[in-house]
C-alpha cells in the first residue's frame, strides 16, 4: 500500500519517518510522494584506463573502486552521457519498526530532459538512516545544470505487511556525502 498525502504527514508527525531538514510540506507533498532537494556535493568516478571491474568474482569489494576523482561543491553541469553521484540535502530515517519502506524516484520535470535519478537502486529499506545517494545520468542531448536546493527526487512510501527482523545493515548503511 502506498501512503497518500495525509498518511505521509501523519507518518512524519508520529516519527514513523523522519526527514531533516523537513521540506515545506505545503510545497513538497503531492498526492502520493514527498519531494526532496539536491545537496551541494557531486562526485565523479576516477578514470582508471584499462581497468575491468568484475563484481561477480570472489573477493570483489565495492570499496576497491569507490575512489572518486573529484568532489564539486555548488552547482554541477551534467553533460550528455555523463554519470555523477549526488545526495539529497535531507537526511532520511525510516525506523525498521515503522512498517514502512520507500522508493526514490525521479521528477518528471527532470526525466523530460533525460535525467535519470537512480540507475537501478530505488529501494530505501526499513531501518535506513542517512542522505539518499543519487546515481544521476544524463541521457539527454543537452548539458543540464544541477543546482543545490532544487527539488530533484521524490520518495514514495510503502507500508510493509510486517516488521522486519532487523533494519537495513548493508554496506551503504548510514551513507552520507
Amino acid at each position: 500500500m502506498i501512503l497518500i498525502d495525509r498518511e505521509i504527514r501523519i507518518a512524519l508527525a508520529d516519527k514513523y519517518v523522519e526527514i531533516t531538514p523537513l521540506p515545506d510540506l505545503d510545497v513538497a507533498v503531492s498526492s502520493t510522494s514527498i519531494d526532496l532537494k539536491l545537496s551541494d556535493t557531486f562526485k565523479t568516478w576516477k578514470k582508471l584506463p584499462g581497468t575491468t571491474i568484475s563484481p561477480g568474482k570472489a573477493g570483489y569489494s565495492y570499496t576497491q573502486f569507490s575512489q572518486l576523482q573529484e568532489s564539486h561543491t555548488g552547482s554541477f553541469k551534467l553533460a550528455p552521457n555523463e554519470f555523477v553521484l549526488a545526495w539529497t540535502r535531507e537526511k532520511v530515517s525510516i525506523p525498521f519498526k515503522s512498517r514502512l519502506a520507500a522508493r526514490v524516484e525521479g521528477k518528471s520535470s527532470l526525466a523530460r530532459l533525460g535525467i535519470s535519478i537512480h540507475v537501478t537502486a530505488p529501494i530505501i529499506h526499513s531501518g535506513f538512516i542517512g542522505q539518499i545517494q543519487l546515481e544521476m545520468y544524463n541521457f539527454g542531448p543537452y548539458e543540464i545544470e544541477l543546482t543545490p536546493d532544487m527539488y530533484v527526487c521524490q520518495l514514495v512510501f510503502e507500508m510493509t505487511t510486517g516488521t522486519p527482523e532487523r533494519g537495513y545493515s548493508g554496506i551503504f548503511a548510514g551513507q552520507s556525502e
